[in-house]
């Protein structure tokens, strides 16, 4: 496969956006920095897409994948309701790096980006994840853009050589200084469940909700 590479840090025509956003709804693996780190993107309604980012990074089919919105309008499309203490997370964190594990609408995503009834869900407003997007008007999964059991997707040098003609578009946006991930949770019985801690700590999930031990 021949991948195209964008250098986003030298001048660019900025009318590659358009393009990149219908790439990405008709499929494509298009490889950006996230409001976290790099992510490995596609279409999230698409299931052959969807596989494909898991043939690439050799991820295990049981692991989910985080899902991408520029807009609540899409989350309500996705999930069957937000409950009180969901909202309280949705007011004080998103947009953020914060996933929120939902329950999910039937018949709506493949099974493979989902747990079972249930959504990982995180909302970016800003930067260029949420222009590409807007774009593509579609939800998006971004896994990070590493192999299975490689360094998280920061270095722009090793995900050329991990990725390069693997994916269809590698966007470089320069190396990403920390590789700390979204934290993700869920809410149970009222309660919220860190599953994985990352840039929003329990201690500040503390100050808004009440956390399970």
């Amino acid at each position: 496969m021949n991948t195209k590479y964008i250098n986003l840090e030298a001048p660019y025509d900025d009318s590659i956006f358009p393009k990149l956003g219908q790439e990405l709804k008709n499929g494509k693996i298009v490889v950006f920095k996230t409001d976290t780190v790099y992510g490995m993107g596609t279409n999230a309604y698409l299931e052959t897409a969807c596989k494909r980012i898991y043939e690439i990074k050799g991820r295990p089919m049981y692991k989910p994948l985080i899902v991408l919105i520029s807009d609540i309008s899409m989350l309500k499309e996705l999930v069957t309701c937000i409950t009180p203490v969901e909202q309280k997370l949705i007011d004080a964190f998103w947009p953020g790096p914060l996933t929120i594990k939902f329950k999910k609408k039937e018949n709506i995503l493949p099974d493979i980006v989902s747990i079972n009834e249930y959504l990982c869900v995180r909302l970016v407003e800003s930067g260029l994840a949420y222009r590409l997007i807007k774009e593509a008007g579609v939800p998006i999964v971004a896994p990070s853009a590493n192999l299975s059991g490689s360094p998280t997707g920061t270095n722009i040098k090793n995900i050329l050589q991990e990725l390069d003609g693997k994916v269809d578009y590698i966007l470089d946006s320069g190396n990403i200084s920390t590789d700390t991930t979204s934290t993700i949770v869920e809410v149970d019985n009222q309660k919220v469940v860190v599953l994985r801690e990352g840039k929003i700590t329990k201690k500040d999930l503390a100050k808004i909700v009440l956390l399970k031990n």
